[in-house]
């Protein structure tokens, strides 16, 4: 029995007509060409994963894909290139996900596409729900997908990648706006490292939304066969979506370094009104600590030494002196918040 990871998943569709089935990478490495490709059909072939790397390179050789390619299919972190062959296209781009248990990291993950005549293969190397809706837009007959070939396929599957990506800047938006309200309540360090992590959670979005932009407009400009011109378009849309990403993006980020700077405003203001007090406890303090030190140094000609009230006076004088530097700071507003 396989695994679920080994499982893969294929759509064959037309314009009156769809078929669904999931098998193993053993079967499609042997029946893939010679039974499910057909001229008359678009054909999705989607690996849930990547651990059975044997009969990949079965299916891949059958395919005449060259071995550099499937090399790709297992590197992370490819350079964001199309690569043209006479028979299909090929490149990675990678993917992003709220992560539901962590909302501080994102859920990333390579996808392949090889793109050809009748076909189109995706390979992730996790099982996630990033085509739910292209899925759906086949099994509906929802827009044109099922009157198009697999390059429009390739269309919708890469606009659900960046419709993710939309998906992680709602729960990033949503996140600043909880961590607004609590800076208003409270600025304590940790409200800091929370929006230190929001940043860097952009940062590495803006990594990953960059090279897909990267293969969006190299598959605009292609003059690949594999690519209908009258789809071209869509791809120039694929671009704009991307470039919006990253506005919201950088929106955001600006959002992050503003609060990032009223909290290091508020903590200065706190420390500037602990100062305050501690100059007025102290301007309170200097003549009074004068006084006593004067009369501390028990000379035996100070005259006021052997005066019967001489310690009340004092005591007096200092009251007083404290009763009118009080006085005097609080007409100036100093000892107001």
């Amino acid at each position: 029995m396989e695994s679920a990871e080994n499982i893969c998943q294929i759509y064959k569709y037309d314009k009156e007509f769809f078929l669904l089935a999931n098998n193993s990478p053993e079967y499609f490495a042997k029946e893939f060409v010679s039974t499910e490709i057909s001229p008359d059909k678009v054909v999705w072939l989607n690996y849930h994963g990547l651990s059975d790397r044997e009969n990949i390179e079965k299916i891949c050789e059958t395919l005449c894909i060259d071995k550099l390619s499937v090399e790709d299919i297992y590197k992370e972190k490819n350079r964001p290139k199309v690569e043209e062959y006479p028979n299909y296209l090929f490149f990675s781009v990678r993917s992003a996900l709220p992560d539901e248990k962590n909302i501080f990291i994102l859920e990333q993950d390579q996808i392949s596409f090889i793109l050809g005549k009748h076909y189109l293969i995706s390979f992730q190397n996790k099982s996630s729900d990033h085509f739910v809706d292209v899925r759906n837009r086949i099994e509906k007959k929802r827009g044109k997908i099922r009157m198009k070939g697999p390059d429009f396929l390739l269309f919708r599957m890469l606009e659900a990648i960046i419709d993710n990506y939309f998906e992680v800047l709602e729960h990033i938006t949503e996140t600043i706006e909880e961590l607004e309200v609590k800076m208003h309540q409270d600025t304590n360090t940790n409200t800091l490292k929370l929006i230190e992590l929001q940043k860097r959670k952009l940062i590495e979005l803006r990594k990953i939304v960059i090279p897909l932009k990267d293969v969006t407009s190299q598959l605009e400009k292609t003059n690949s066969d594999l690519l209908e011109n009258e789809n071209h378009y869509y791809f120039t849309d694929l671009k704009e979506n991307c470039l919006s990403v990253l506005e919201e993006i950088d929106v955001n980020k600006q959002i992050l370094d503003g609060m990032a700077n009223l909290y290091y405003a508020v903590q200065g203001q706190k420390m500037n009104e602990i100062m305050k007090i501690l100059t007025i406890v102290s301007a309170v303090f200097i003549p009074l600590t004068f006084i006593v030190g004067v009369y501390g140094m028990n000379f035996e000609n100070m005259p006021e030494l052997k005066y019967k009230y001489g310690y009340y006076t004092i005591v007096g004088v200092m009251f007083a002196i404290a009763l009118i530097l009080v006085v005097y700071f609080k007409r100036k507003g100093w000892l107001r918040k």
